[in-house]
């Protein structure tokens, strides 16, 4: 049978042309010898395609094999240009809006199920009676047993207003629970947790992503902060991988003077491409002292707001080296709602440096997984630059911290110990053992900011520690031995205390017990002052006020 072009091969021969004769969906113009080249190209394709086709000794899936070859394609050109089909598009361009439509539950996988880490007050689920530890079993009818967070997230998700059938499996319960929900709109926000540290004054605010609002959200949680007290902030871009450039220029302005460059983006026409971002009129900027946290997950727009405000010595940099992404891709929006992200310029950073790690003669799967001998010769990559102070900062490799901490590695132990402490959890708060039917939680009431007396009512003690040490050694299967429970008992008490008040008060109260404890967050609020000397001398040495 002779090969038949699909839409998505035919999209790959098209995307081929294109790339080989210069922008992608752009009118160019070619040579005869650019016109033959890409006959070549298309032919050879097609003809690659048919053979496969014809000879193979499976069933080919010509779809999954036109992707394959257009991310290739991309991959050769840099490790950010990726191809989309049309579910995962229409996932970009939810993450980008803030909202989407479902159920309203974040999830997780463990132990080889899925499970419903939280629900969203007021949202779907919640209102269906779902709750944290429930085990889902099926969707629409069909067993989920085999399926992956992302397989399940995807099938709850959908149109608004459609119903989707969940089961799930609740310790105590002999029945597994089958609920009709329909979904909804659901906030996505990109600010997650946004609190006051003790009566230090000081606030922490975490953003995760950079979306359509992320800047109205940060305005949001800083002017509910400043009530309570807000003179000093901590603003967390751990693992924030990035997003919306306008958003992150937004951001960045937030805490800087009129004027004052945030980033040039450089393309390959210098004429029509180049731009350089300064802050516009900006008379009230915040002057509040301010730490940044960030790791090697931080990246790209996130990198962005970090590398303005360390180059003009507006922000003190805590963390490790983050992740050195310097490249501007362009969305394109393709046939039959596919879509491509390409690269279309460089941006550098007020100093003048570029941030994007070398991935000449790195494979796709090192430049993403294994990057730590990179990241230790940074400042030999990409050469020293200067601060509005003259304070060396480094390009070449992403963007390095004033005061580098690692984060702790977690380890096979600790990893098992954690999936010991989820399941034991979800019994626990189920009445499920022994003895601690005073940890049962009926109904999750969701908290902002939690008071002493509402922890206090979930205490991890010694004999909650016991009951979880005799849970583990009637488990086996968990793999956490006595002697390891006893090496990790610290990580064991801070993350059971977590779950249990995620499942009382929701996601983001079980997270702020985690981070005032965080050693991250500790360096960060012992070196404010040091924050506010380098701000004012930086404002003194501009002849500001």
């Amino acid at each position: 049978m002779r090969f038949k072009p699909l839409p998505l091969i035919a999209l790959a021969f098209i995307v081929a042309a294109s790339l080989a004769g210069g922008f992608l969906l752009r009118p160019i113009r070619t040579t005869a010898s650019d016109k033959d080249a890409q006959a070549d190209l298309f032919g050879f394709f097609e003809e690659s395609l048919h053979d496969v086709e014809e000879n193979y000794a499976g069933k080919p899936d010509m779809e999954r094999l036109s992707k394959a070859s257009i991310q290739g394609m991309l991959h050769q050109l840099d490790p950010h240009s990726s191809f989309f089909t049309k579910a995962e598009f229409d996932d970009l361009q939810t993450e980008q809006s803030s909202r989407f439509f479902g159920v309203g539950v974040t999830i997780k996988k463990l132990n080889g199920r899925v499970y419903i880490a939280s629900t969203i007050p007021g949202g779907p689920a919640y209102r269906a009676g779902l709750r944290y530890g429930d085990a889902i079993a099926a969707l629409d009818s069909q067993n989920t047993e085999d399926w992956n967070g992302d397989q399940v997230m995807q099938r709850v998700r959908g149109a608004k207003g459609d119903p989707v059938e969940i089961k799930v499996e609740r310790p105590g319960l002999s029945h597994p629970i089958t609920v009709r929900v329909i979904r909804d709109e659901v906030k996505l926000p990109t600010v997650r947790n946004a609190f006051m540290i003790g009566q230090t004054g000081v606030g922490y605010i975490s953003l995760t992503g950079f979306s359509a609002k992320t800047d109205d959200e940060l305005a949001e949680a800083i002017a509910r902060l400043k009530p309570e007290g807000l003179r000093q902030l901590i603003l967390d871009l751990r693992g924030n991988p990035g997003g919306l450039l306008d958003q992150a220029i937004k951001v960045a302005q937030r805490f800087l003077s009129s004027g004052m460059r945030i980033l040039e983006v450089r393309g390959r026409d210098e004429l029509s491409s180049n731009r350089v971002y300064e802050v516009p009129s900006n008379n009230e900027p915040e002057q509040m002292p301010l730490v940044i946290l960030i790791d090697k997950r931080t990246a790209s727009a996130s990198e962005v707001v970090a590398g303005a405000l360390q180059d003009h010595d507006r922000a003190l940099i805590i963390g490790e080296t983050s992740f050195g992404k310097g490249l501007v891709q362009g969305v394109y929006k393709l046939w039959g709602g596919t879509g491509l992200t390409l690269t279309t310029a460089r941006y550098y950073t007020p100093s003048g440096r570029s941030i994007q790690r070398d991935y000449s003669n790195v494979s796709f799967y090192d430049y993403y997984q294994n990057r730590d001998d990179a990241l230790h010769n940074v400042a030999a990559a990409g050469g020293a630059f200067h601060t509005d102070l003259g304070l060396n900062v480094y390009g070449g490799g992403g963007i390095t911290p004033k005061v580098e901490i690692k984060a702790p590695e977690s380890g096979r132990v600790q990893s098992k110990l954690y999936s010991a402490i989820f399941d034991f959890v979800r019994q626990l708060v189920n009445g499920q053992i022994a003895g601690a039917h005073e940890y049962r939680i009926t109904e999750m009431q969701r908290r902002a900011k939690l008071t002493t007396e509402e922890i206090d009512r979930y205490p991890v003690t010694e004999k909650l520690l016991s009951a979880f040490r005799q849970y583990i050694a009637e488990n086996t299967r968990f793999g956490v031995s006595d002697e390891k429970l006893n090496a990790n008992q610290d990580y064991a008490r801070l993350w059971l205390r977590r779950e249990i008040l995620t499942a009382a008060y929701g996601a983001e109260a079980g997270e702020q017990t985690y981070l005032v404890e965080d050693a991250l967050v500790r360096k960060a609020v012992e070196k404010l002052p040091e924050a506010r000397q380098l701000a004012e001398n930086a404002r003194h040495s501009r002849g500001e006020q």
